[in-house]
């Protein structure tokens, strides 16, 4: 079992920042690849950003590329997502996920999930 705790959200102007943190607990936190998605209102949750279990790999959503990182630090069981040069369109519930396997683009590849943390970026 793992626990997964999201802080960092807020309210933000449109070209502002934010730095999103996951906590972990449970199990080896390594074991787990790791991945934010985000959910506006009356739209499906979608891919934000993925880490691989060490680090050396990310990728993102094409939305966000260029303006978010994310990383991690497998010493403080914790990931980040560094949110730079919002848009109003950033506006949703951010969830951090854990997946031993699978496809990190895909919502059902991740085994646990954070209960979100909301970001509003006003225009």
């Amino acid at each position: 079992q793992v626990q997964l705790v999201e802080s960092g959200g807020g309210l933000v102007q449109a070209g502002g920042s934010l730095r999103l943190s996951c906590a972990a607990s449970g199990r080896t936190f390594s074991s787990y690849a790791m991945g934010w998605f985000r959910q506006a209102p009356g739209k499906e949750r979608e891919f934000v950003a993925h880490i691989s279990w060490y680090g050396d790999s990310t990728d993102y959503a094409d939305s966000v590329k260029g303006r978010f990182t994310i990383s991690r630090d497998n010493a403080k069981n914790t990931v980040s997502l560094q949110m730079n040069s919002l848009k109003p369109e950033d506006t949703g519930v951010y969830y951090c996920a854990a997946r031993a396997n699978g496809r990190y683009r895909y919502i059902q590849s991740y085994d646990y999930w954070g209960q979100g943390t909301q970001v509003t970026v006003s225009s």
